[in-house]
């Protein structure tokens, strides 16, 4: 079968929400390319999608925190083929901040922000070209849990900075291209039922098969319901499971009235 949409390119696609969206991107008529660190889990994905929907399936086996790995997705985010860009790839990095390892607060800012930013600059030119294209970019609600503090929350200054990141990128970026054919969104689930609670992210989760951590939380296919049901209302803030977007409104005039007031102060 031949793709009804195009290609969409998924980074994180071996499990958990990545793994999900792109089951659900392929069974409508899309073709995939699949990124990942893990192999045989990548092979396993793709093994699935062809047999079950038909779809044509391309892997990818790359560490985005590697400039090699990064430049090579990059490289194939921007053929004109690609029109559909799911960046999902993340680690969390968790820890009190003054005991975080160097490396690996570089690792959570290479792969949630670096490699989030680099693919979707590599992804939306030829989107333009081809006059059609959709980019989510996966943050997370602890974007909008800065002041709490940990217990029972993470420890995540970093992560959370990282996710901030990807909610005023992707908005801001999303009011640049407002007159285009293209559709942009910033996801943010909160505890979902996949195992990314179970690495820091300086290894990814050994074995076969997919797990969930101990914490549980939302099943990915109601995250990536919300996802496409918000694309389909054009809303480009997703929250999965907030009943209206009275808060995100909120949220909107909240700056304005801070940047409203600011100016006023300096008149």
């Amino acid at each position: 079968m031949g793709a009804q949409h195009g290609r969409a390119l998924v980074t994180g696609a071996s499990s958990g929400i990545g793994a999900a969206y792109a089951a659900r991107l392929a069974a409508g008529g899309w073709d995939t390319v699949l990124v990942a660190r893990r192999e045989q889990r990548l092979a396993d994905v793709a093994s699935r999608l062809r047999e079950e929907t038909g779809s044509a399936v391309e892997t990818l086996v790359a560490d985005l925190s590697d400039p090699g790995g990064l430049a090579r997705v990059v490289e194939r985010a921007g053929r004109d083929d690609i029109g559909f860009l799911l960046n999902n790839a993340g680690i969390n990095g968790y820890g009190p901040f003054d005991e975080l390892e160097p490396a690996l607060m570089a690792k959570v800012i290479d792969v949630n922000v670096l490699a989030v930013t680099a693919l979707a600059r590599a992804a939306i030119p030829a989107m333009l070209r081809q006059g059609r294209g959709t980019v989510v970019n996966v943050a997370s609600q602890l974007a909008f849990a800065g002041s709490l503090p940990p217990r029972p929350l993470p420890e995540r200054a970093v992560y959370a900075g990282s996710k901030g990141y990807v909610v005023t990128f992707t908005r801001t970026l999303a009011a640049e291209l407002a007159g285009s054919p293209l559709r942009l969104q910033v996801l943010c689930p909160g505890l979902t039922a996949t195992e990314f609670h179970r690495s820091r992210g300086e290894e990814p989760v050994g074995g076969r098969e997919q797990s969930v951590h101990a914490d549980g939380g939302v099943p990915v296919d109601q995250v990536v319901d919300a996802s496409l049901a918000a694309l389909e209302d054009g809303r480009v803030v997703c929250v999965p499971g907030l009943p209206d977007a009275t808060p995100v409104d909120g949220l909107s005039a909240a700056e304005l009235a801070i940047r409203t007031a600011a100016r006023g102060g300096h008149g």
